[in-house]
């Protein structure tokens, strides 16, 4: 599933895997848990925490939208 997800953001921007990853990391890397850079609109707003079961449904349908995606249309 991570994996289809990758290749269409790859395929989408044009880019090579190499290139996706290292930016992926890289992004990591500057956004460690626990820091206020991790999330900035945490510092002004919170998390929020009432819309939290409401993430997770829309995260499940975008996760569930992206499994059927067809690796051949990415050819």
């Amino acid at each position: 599933m991570l994996f289809k997800a990758v290749k269409y953001a790859v395929a989408t921007e044009g880019i090579s895997m190499k290139e996706f990853v290292t930016q992926a990391i890289e992004l990591r890397l500057k956004f460690q848990p626990g820091t206020a850079s991790e999330k900035p609109w945490m510092k002004a707003f919170g998390g929020l925490p009432q819309l939290e079961q409401e993430n997770r449904k829309v995260n499940k349908v975008i996760a569930e939208e992206f499994g059927r995606i067809d690796p051949e249309d990415w050819k």
